[in-house]
């Protein structure tokens, strides 16, 4: 473990620039539609509600601070062959998995519920849709969280990215019968309950697997040897806290833990896009689309009738984006981008092909990848497999919308 955090500290390598001043109105706005949203779910919703918005602010906090990524950690290794945000990664989920074993193991919440993780089918849907959200985030310009985080920073591209997110994420749905009992798939598999290791033994397998993908990480840098990732601004000592950047492993420990909340507070792990196909087909709905007769809405039509407040994961988006606002205004660094048509067309389909993915392969970067490994599901693994597969894809199409593509001689900004 320690060798993994000492790799995955890569923000303090360079001397980085001096900070911008505090966007003081911005931050002062986003801690009232913070307050003011807390307590409108406190006194109208469940208790996990207002809480789950605590948790996504401190996620969305917590990513804009470290700008943790995984689209860029899929792009580094895949064009230059720079694996520390990857490495950052495995501590991530090494933590997360040390803490959703005993969670799982003794399967109850804070308030008495069920807690599962995201144990699902490995097939050609999981296959096809996590390849094409490969492509799609680095078309995109982020993943799930990403471009949640991104929103809340103020990159304007990325609106139309969560657009068509909700799009294709409302499409998928639409076709997930197909997708779902058409294509063959194998039944889930978790290394815990599949395969009589128990959570301890799933544990100890997951943390020597996390250990063996970051030796390659390494071996693939001495190799490649890759540039080192530019640092951005941050302060010193405990005002770091608050602004400039923070180490990526401090993010991966903080973003673990979070999650390992999440899983406490509501029974299943963080999740994102499972709110943008609802978004979407309740947009659907109010134009006349038969959506309760969807296959993906069969057995759960009540969230379609319900507020979308009502909604665990909503919040948790909701959360990610006013974090991130906070985040960024606290940094000085709140402020619309332009947006070009070339840069507008890889969103939209970009964003499209993350939805829609995200649909076939039960989950993004977050749900499936992230969720799926700390929960000790075999699709998790393959879900990062193919979405690099599709990251390797994608090099070859940025050019055509303008977008970069890391070079050996590049420094990572």
């Amino acid at each position: 473990m320690a060798t993994l955090i000492q790799h995955a500290n890569d923000n303090t390598e360079r001397k980085a620039p001096p900070l911008k001043s505090p966007q003081f109105i911005l931050v002062a706005g986003g801690i009232i539609v913070a307050a003011a949203l807390t307590i409108f779910l406190a006194f109208t919703q469940h208790i996990v509600q207002p809480l789950l918005l605590l948790v996504g602010l401190g996620l969305g906090y917590t990513l804009f601070h470290a700008r943790f990524g995984f689209t860029s950690a899929f792009r580094r290794l895949a064009s230059v062959g720079n694996g520390k945000s990857l490495r950052a990664h495995m501590v991530m989920l090494a933590i997360a998995c040390t803490l959703f074993a005993p969670i799982l193991a003794v399967g109850t919440t804070f308030f008495g519920a069920e807690a599962n993780g995201y144990v699902s089918p490995i097939g050609v849907s999981l296959l096809v849709g996590a390849f094409i959200f490969g492509i799609g985030m680095q078309l995109g310009g982020g993943c799930a969280s990403g471009t949640l985080y991104a929103v809340g920073g103020g990159r304007s591209v990325m609106f139309i990215t969560l657009l068509f997110f909700i799009i294709g994420s409302t499409i998928g749905a639409a076709h997930f019968d197909f997708w779902m009992e058409d294509m063959p798939a194998a039944e889930p598999f978790s290394l815990a309950t599949s395969t009589g290791l128990g959570y301890g033994g799933a544990w100890i397998v997951s943390l020597a697997l996390f250990g063996i993908i970051a030796l390659i990480t390494i071996l693939i840098e001495k190799k490649r040897k890759p540039p080192e990732m530019a640092p951005v601004p941050s302060e010193v000592g405990w005002k770091r806290i608050f602004r400039g950047s923070w180490p990526l492993f401090a993010a991966a420990i903080v973003l673990a833990i979070l999650n390992a909340l999440t899983l406490l507070i509501r029974g299943t792990p963080w999740g994102v896009t499972s709110a943008f196909t609802l978004w979407g087909s309740k947009a659907a709905e109010a134009v006349g689309f038969d959506v309760a007769n969807w296959g993906y809405w069969q057995g759960n039509t009540e969230a379609l009738q319900a507020s979308i407040f009502a909604d665990t994961t909503t919040i948790l988006n909701f959360g990610v984006i006013i974090g991130a606002f906070i985040a960024s205004a606290a940094g000085g660094l709140f402020k619309f981008s332009n947006i070009t048509a070339k840069n507008a067309a890889a969103s939209v389909i970009g964003g499209l092909l993350m939805g829609y993915g995200a649909r076939l392969a039960f989950g993004c970067n977050v749900g499936a990848y992230f969720g799926g490994i700390a929960s000790f599901s075999g699709h998790g693994y393959i879900w990062g497999v193919m979405a690099l597969g599709g990251t390797f894809l994608a090099l070859k199409l940025r050019p055509l919308f303008g977008l970069s593509v890391p070079k050996p001689r590049d420094t990572f900004c």
